[in-house]
């Protein structure tokens, strides 16, 4: 599972969904009140050695490793969902002009049908802020977290988003094609023509991701 953490890391930074601040989690497969994550450290650059514990509180079991500043979003969508096992956090680059436009995000595309639901919007002005727009406490988490719901994808307003999922392997699937059906609706909208988002009733996970991790994996990791 660490393999598939760091190769997750190195895909999304790959595909351009993490940037050099960006982050990927997964719950601990022995203990639910705990997640592994990174330490700060660039997504393309994480390996095995950087994967450090924390609890559910967001604190570090050896604090001798610095520690990514937002930790609290993985912490508390744990918290919050006991379906979740994997959390992404990125500045995904076409989400912020549907963060800030009031501009609906949700799916048009069959690979995003998990987006069939209007993507929520998390204001960090309704909890506080202390350091900008960055979540840097369990009250701003827990906030985002409930802004999230119990669905897949929430936005943060002039950031990026959070995504979730039950296992690794699909958060990446979501990570990716949030900003690939970003990127369609985007270029739809500027048609001016009336859009047909993906219905509740056709929405459907791809039942299997092995073709695609396999190639995203080697993809990825053959620039390390």
């Amino acid at each position: 599972m660490i393999d598939d953490l760091v190769a997750a890391s190195r895909i999304l930074a790959h595909y351009g969904v993490l940037d050099a601040w960006g982050h990927v989690s997964i719950r601990h497969p022995k203990n639910p009140e705990r997640y592994l994550l990174s330490r700060a450290r660039a997504p393309a650059l994480v390996s095995a050695e950087d994967i450090t514990e924390f609890d559910l509180e967001s604190n570090q079991v050896d604090p001798s490793k610095r520690a990514f500043l937002e930790r609290f979003i993985h912490g508390q969508a744990y918290r919050a969902r006991p379906d979740v096992n994997a959390v992404v956090h990125s500045h995904s680059p076409t989400m912020i002009p549907f963060s800030v436009t009031g501009e609906p995000l949700r799916g048009i595309s069959h690979i995003a049908s998990f987006l069939c639901e209007e993507v929520p919007l998390w204001e960090i002005r309704d909890c506080g802020m202390t350091q900008g727009l960055l979540v840097t406490n369990n009250t701003q988490g827990a906030s985002l977290a409930k802004t999230l719901g119990k669905g897949p994808v929430a936005l943060m307003r002039g950031h990026g988003n959070v995504v979730v999922a039950p296992d690794i392997r699909r958060a990446v699937h979501r990570a990716l094609y949030t900003e690939v059906n970003a990127q369609q609706l985007a270029t739809a909208l500027s048609f001016k023509r009336p859009i047909k988002y993906i219905a509740p009733d056709e929405m459907q996970d791809p039942k299997r991701l092995d073709d695609s991790w396999e190639v995203w994996k080697a993809e990825a990791l053959k620039e390390a």
